[in-house]
């Protein structure tokens, strides 16, 4: 049974992104589809590259920092070498998205203090002319 295979607009489709972002991938040596005359044919090999990239770029990874990772991890041609490296990759990217997490959690509970205060000040003012003419319409 041959490989499955996979139209450019397959994957555009099912990742929610354009062609011209796969045609990209391809410019820059990413994935490697076969042509058959002027179709584009990418293999599951190919599929599988473009969903790590794109996870990357989703939790904040540079282009070049996922396809770091992703030439690290070959199944079929891991080393310890390249395990301990890649094992110290995504220690070091989760180290960052922590650290971004509280930085986000820290934003958020600022906000929510000054939504509070805004919302305190609101109540404990007398409404003003405009405001009371607002709410009897």
């Amino acid at each position: 049974m041959p490989d499955r295979t996979y139209s450019i607009s397959d994957l555009a489709s099912e990742f929610g992104v354009t062609t011209r972002t796969i045609r990209f991938y391809e410019e820059k040596g990413l994935v490697h589809p076969r042509r058959e005359g002027q179709k584009r044919l990418y293999s599951a090999a190919d599929r599988v590259r473009i969903k790590l990239i794109l996870r990357g770029k989703r939790i904040g990874m540079s282009l070049q920092e996922s396809v770091e990772v992703i030439d690290l991890y070959d199944p079929e041609h891991n080393n310890e070498e390249q395990l301990h490296s890649l094992i110290s990759t995504v220690r070091e990217k989760r180290e960052r998205l922590l650290q971004q997490k509280k930085d986000i959690d820290d934003m958020l509970a600022g906000l929510d203090e000054v939504q509070s205060l805004c919302e305190q000040a609101l109540q404990d003012k007398p409404a003003s002319p405009t405001t009371r003419n607002r709410q009897r319409r």
